[in-house]
């Protein structure tokens, strides 16, 4: 029984990675093998294929929400932030006018440090 149901999980799994024509050449073996007619295995064939495409569907989409979780725990930049901060500077730096030039902060003694002697 356990292994019946472990065969129909892994087949089902094989199955939603599958080619269309992967998905085809085994309904058709299915079909053959449990003598179902033409219109049964048109149907059978149909409905695996639907399922393969929903099964791809549900897991780019679970795929994807890991991939934006491991960004975000990483703390990576995405290329959305990127973009984001790159129109924030154009902005403040006045959209492609001269850049701002950083401002210069004097030396409130007037003096240059000077280095002390080791020991």
């Amino acid at each position: 029984m356990f292994e019946s149901l472990k065969q129909a999980f892994d087949k089902g799994v094989e199955y939603a990675f599958a080619t269309t024509d992967k998905i085809e050449k085994a309904a058709k073996e299915f079909a053959k093998e449990n003598n179902l007619n033409k219109k049964e295995a048109k149907k059978l064939i149909d409905h695996w294929v639907s399922k393969s495409e929903e099964m791809k569907v549900v897991l780019e989409k679970q795929i994807t929400e890991i991939h934006k979780a491991t960004i975000k725990k990483m703390k990576l930049v995405t290329m959305e932030d990127y973009q984001a901060l790159e129109a924030r500077i154009k902005k403040l730096e006045g959209n492609g006018k001269k850049p701002v030039k950083p401002v210069k902060t004097a030396n409130p003694a007037g003096k240059v440090a000077k280095n002390k002697p080791l020991g």
